[in-house]
């Protein structure tokens, strides 16, 4: 229990940090800022790995480092679709990081009410991992069929349906999500680009939670590794949303990893398949799909 509470302080000091001091003046960040916090997160979660080999050992700190892999991967599709997002209510960049902050403040509770809902089905229900196991491979299906349909965010069904049943103003009031029209308080489309990010991390969530519980079924590491990846969420795209698109073959490594993972859960009762191993299998495979991407980047820059 006392390292679930040393955790939540961290959580809490870093966000409260980040909220008061760091981020306290509303300004676009900069691709050097961007860096130098995607390194610090990076820097944290080593560092938070060393902690967890010193309480767990060596097998739960190779889960924690797989699963933190894991995770920022998968992330990394998130970036795609928050840059859509923002494209399609057309949001100014020095407004971007408090959306996102927020964003990821909720993704933080809604990871946590989902890794537990998981936690309870797979001690109860054991065949629930086949399903897992299914569901990945489906996924995995997905992310390599690639499909590029650009989805139109700002007529989502959701976002039409707040809109016709709440206030929204057309007009942004700065970073505020809340503004006064005609003395009515209505929202702003802030808080459309906030309900609609959070509404996405719910789809990314149902994908990348039961992958984590092919490598642990640890709660303390499945939620750690998670939040880790999370909170470095946000600085990543800072520092990768203008080149995202060049990740041509990102789709492919993505989907590699979630159709192994999605194996592994369904023949976890046959074949075990040491974490080392899974660690090896995934971090080369997002090795591999991001330098072709780069290299086919490269040779299209000259032609």
């Amino acid at each position: 229990m006392t390292h679930w509470i040393l955790f939540f302080i961290f959580l809490v000091g870093m966000i409260a940090l980040d909220l008061g001091v760091f981020h306290r003046k509303t300004h676009a960040v900069t691709i050097k800022e961007a860096t130098a916090w995607t390194c610090v997160w990076f820097t944290l979660a080593l560092v938070f790995n060393i902690y967890i080999f010193y309480i767990k050992g060596e097998k739960a700190s190779i889960d924690f480092l797989t699963g933190y892999l894991v995770e920022k991967s998968l992330s990394l599709d998130n970036i795609f679709i928050f840059l859509t997002i923002f494209q399609a209510f057309k949001i100014p960049l020095e407004y971007q990081h408090r959306v996102l902050l927020w964003g990821i403040i909720g993704a933080v509770i809604l990871r946590g009410v989902f890794i537990g809902l998981g936690v309870i089905l797979i001690q109860k229900f054991s065949w629930i991992f086949y399903i897992f196991g299914v569901f990945l491979i489906y996924t995995a299906y997905q992310f390599m069929k690639k499909e590029t349909k650009e989805k139109d965010f700002a007529h989502h069904p959701l976002i039409l349906w707040i809109k016709k049943h709440f206030s929204i103003s057309k007009n942004l009031d700065g970073e505020k999500f809340f503004t006064r029209e005609n003395g009515k308080r209505v929202g702003t489309p802030l808080l459309l680009v906030l309900i609609t990010i959070e509404f996405s991390d719910v789809i990314f969530a149902v994908d990348s939670i039961p992958a984590i519980f092919a490598i642990t079924q640890d709660p303390y590491i499945i939620f750690t590794s998670n939040i880790f990846a999370i909170l470095g969420l946000r600085a990543l795209y800072f520092v990768i949303a203008n080149m995202a698109l060049k990740f041509e073959y990102l789709s492919y490594g993505l989907g590699f990893i979630l159709g192994f993972i999605g194996l592994k859960m369904i023949l976890h009762n046959f074949v075990h398949v040491p974490s080392f191993i899974s660690l090896s299998v995934i971090g080369f495979a997002l090795s591999v799909s991001i330098i072709a991407s780069l290299m086919l980047e490269k040779r299209q820059d000259k032609k």
